[in-house]
């Protein structure tokens, strides 16, 4: 049986495989007061670092991508149905994405952050995951160990085409903003919430 790979910060390892489910997780600190709605985005962007369309942004009012490769399976609005497991997942069908797509970066945001005076300093045991759907079994985990006291928005990587091979990079970068700055960044157009 063939080890987890053990991603660090800034690691890039090659997939190898076309069925994936991007799992990622996370438990509030203890004693920090209320819940805590993390919320996964998939964001689908060509060379020029900008999404074909607004509906190449997958995230909780968007679970499907236009070419039906990448999947969301739905909202974990406190991070209670996880019960130790991945709080939110997506599932790529690598040999689906359309062409002109060269990266899909997989971003956590806290939702409403700024009203309650959260940040991921506020959040432990956060991790991304790779797992093959065809055999089941983790292939490759990065675990956020920084501590991000004053982010409200985290890239935690991305899978990337180089030579017609897709990658995952353990990206791992910290911002402080909220999922309309994402939007923006690689989306000049309109979406509508």
């Amino acid at each position: 049986m063939a080890e987890v790979i053990n991603l660090r910060k800034g690691d890039k390892v090659a997939v190898g495989f076309t069925n994936i489910t991007v799992g990622l997780g996370w438990e509030p600190n203890e004693g920090t007061g209320g819940t805590f709605d993390l919320d996964v985005s998939a964001i689908m962007i060509d060379e020029k670092r900008k999404m074909p369309n607004k509906d190449y942004f997958v995230f909780y009012g968007n679970l499907n991508s236009p070419d039906n490769s990448v999947t969301h399976t739905g909202d974990d609005p406190d991070g209670t149905s996880s019960d130790g497991d991945d709080d939110e997942s997506i599932i790529i069908d690598l040999t689906k994405i359309n062409p002109s797509v060269q990266e899909i970066l997989f971003v956590v945001t806290i939702d409403g952050a700024a009203d309650k005076k959260q940040n991921f300093g506020q959040v432990r045991d956060s991790y991304i995951r790779l797992i093959d759907n065809n055999t089941g079994k983790e292939v490759m985990k990065y675990e956020l160990g920084e501590d991000f006291s004053i982010e409200t928005g985290i890239e935690f990587g991305r899978l990337y085409r180089r030579n017609n091979e897709w990658k995952f990079d353990a990206s791992g970068v910290g911002y402080k903003e909220d999922l309309a700055f994402f939007l923006s960044k690689y989306f000049s157009g309109t979406i509508n919430k």
